[in-house]
């Protein structure tokens, strides 16, 4: 097992400077859960309490999944304290921490078609913009981030047509 000493994460890398004339900003709050089977339920109801009604549905699923998905690992392979943190920039997206008393990192694990469990990070990894996991007091924080659809970088394989905002196409690449 790894100890959460270093910082690890995927994604996108150091965010780049966004002009935006207006910012709306949430700031963080947390909660600390308890560390049984009601968790993953309070963790829920804590996001749809501290949710900006300026995230997207699909955003918002999103992290109801994974912050359960985090939840359950904390309650089955860590010590208490539970805690998770929201926070919400907008337009930018949506921050979420979950912590504990355990310093070993998630890891994931094979899986087959059969198995009902073990796809928890898997999920984080696919559904997140960025994740990582960072050493806390007493133990470790995995965090994650939820970009909206505005501020999500969007992908155009060449040769793909596009519409500018004037209706004329152009080829992209």
């Amino acid at each position: 097992m790894q100890h959460a000493a270093v910082q690890t994460w995927r994604g996108a890398g150091p965010e780049q400077p966004r002009e935006t004339t207006e910012m709306a900003t949430t700031g963080a709050v947390c909660v600390r859960l308890p560390p049984d089977e009601t968790a993953p339920r309070r963790a829920r109801e804590f996001l749809r309490a501290a949710r900006c009604p300026c995230h997207e549905e699909n955003i918002f699923e999103d992290a109801l999944l994974i912050v359960s998905e985090l939840v359950t690992n904390a309650v089955r392979h860590a010590t208490p304290p539970i805690t998770i943190e929201v926070a919400c920039r907008a337009p930018e997206g949506l921050s979420v921490r979950v912590s504990d008393g355990s310093p070993l990192l998630p890891s994931g694990r094979p899986t087959t078609s059969h198995d009902e469990s073990g796809r928890g990070m898997a999920l984080v990894d696919l559904l997140s913009a960025e994740w990582g996991v960072e050493p806390a007091e007493p133990g470790k924080a995995v965090w994650f981030h939820l970009r909206t659809a505005c501020s999500a970088p969007v992908y155009r394989p060449p040769g793909e047509l596009t519409r500018s905002p004037g209706g004329a196409a152009s080829e992209a690449g």
